[in-house]
């Protein structure tokens, strides 16, 4: 048997990781440290993705699909060779940066990730296949696998053309936007859907349509907006501009669809109170990439990279965890208490306050106020202490209870 709950430990554990390397990553502005900074962004990255995240999803799929079916001893093998890749690149990246054992750990995670997806591909039940909700889990399994074209470019263009070059950062972002726009985005609807479903609530499936189609041909039009860096041809502004609109179409589709069962959500008031917390943070990263579309502001955020970095970090640490948050504690696999969310959440608000704030001083030419990087570096802190203690609170709490009493 799958022990589901050790594993959302598992994947706490590595964003307890991943946030002990943020602070590291802040306070190399603040005290001298005898490390290599892009070693660290190398492993503080891959972790906050590939651990994080990549793990949390994949358990809650096993739940959601598998874990009626005895395909546990599979799971386990894939799971714990993933393990080896995870911790692999923890060990190496801030070490070696990219070097032979750092990107074998790299080149192993990509086929640990190939087998979880066709595990889930295959092994899930036939009555799941046909719903709307594993439509969208299988769109996302499928856009997981194609953003490793971006990884697999790497090595040529290294060895070939340099990583000065446009074409090995044209590589990073086709990785990251089908990793964040497609693979997590679509897999958090997904789970969002299942529950809807388990809940036997009726939405239109022309409605749903769609919205399925709408929301993937935004995912790749907009793949353009991160090309816009390099001043190409109007076209691709278009293209990007239209990707965006329909992002933006895509998720008023969504709202028509869930608004007649808002009331009847399957979600507790505190976690519906952050469901909506998030609808605003992603009404946001949409407004964003809509004005990436235009040269002005598409050059003001490849010209400033802290406008980059607060985008991302927006997305990753607002719109996805907070909704894995969300739905590991709504599958009883996460205990989130409110004072402890509003923790985590005050560290996000300070920390992206102060990253866009360096943006626009950069912009408009004033300067920082005096300790700012202090003051970034102790904002990150909270980070770990949070996380820290919602992972030791879940270690210690043997039996879920409902959220409704928290």
């Amino acid at each position: 048997m799958i022990k589901l709950k050790a594993h959302t430990n598992i994947a706490l554990g590595y964003f307890f990781l991943v946030a002990l390397l943020g602070v590291f990553l802040r306070f190399f502005f603040v005290i001298p440290i005898p490390a290599n900074f892009r070693y660290v962004v190398h492993a503080h990255s891959h972790v906050a993705l590939l651990g994080w995240v990549y793990i949390g999803l994949s358990t809650l799929f096993y739940k959601m699909y598998i874990s009626e079916v005895s395909s546990g001893k599979t799971y386990r093998r894939i799971f714990r060779f993933t393990q080896v890749t995870i911790l692999g690149m923890l060990v190496t990246f801030p070490f070696t940066g990219y070097a032979l054992f750092s990107i074998s750990f790299s080149t192993l995670f990509l086929f640990a990730s190939y087998f979880l997806a066709w595990f889930f591909l295959k092994k899930t039940p036939s009555k799941y296949k046909t719903t709307c909700s594993f439509k969208l889990i299988k769109a996302s399994l499928w856009y997981m696998v194609f953003s490793s074209i971006g990884p697999w470019a790497l090595g040529g263009i290294m060895a070939t053309l340099g990583s000065g070059s446009i074409w090995y950062k044209m590589a990073i972002y086709f990785y990251l936007h089908f990793q964040y726009n497609a693979w997590f985005i679509l897999a958090l609807l997904g789970i969002f859907f299942y529950f809807l479903e388990q809940q036997n609530l009726r939405y239109q499936k022309k409605d749903f349509k769609s919205f399925f189609w709408q929301l993937n041909a935004a995912v790749i039009l907009s793949f353009f907006l991160s090309v816009l860096w390099v001043e190409p041809h109007w076209i691709y502004y278009v293209l990007g501009g239209i990707g965006a609109i329909l992002q933006i179409t895509a998720f008023v589709k969504f709202w028509k669809i869930i608004s007649p069962f808002r009331k009847e959500l399957p979600f507790s008031p505190f976690l519906t109170l952050l469901l909506k917390i998030t609808a605003v943070l992603l009404m946001i990263k949409l407004i964003l990439q809509l004005l990436s579309a235009l040269p002005r502001f598409a050059r003001l955020a490849f010209t400033f990279p802290d406008f980059v970095i607060g985008y991302l970090h927006w997305v990753f640490l607002g719109v996805v965890s907070i909704l894995l948050f969300v739905f590991l504690a709504h599958g009883r696999l996460l205990w989130l208490s409110r004072w402890v969310f509003w923790l985590y959440f005050t560290a996000f608000v300070l920390t992206e306050t102060l990253i866009f704030y360096k943006g626009l001083a950069s912009w408009l030419e004033f300067n920082l106020f005096e300790d700012y990087f202090r003051l970034l570096a102790y904002s990150s802190l909270i980070f770990p202490v949070a996380i820290g203690i919602m992972l030791l609170r879940n270690l210690l709490r043997k039996s879920q209870t409902s959220f409704n009493s928290l």
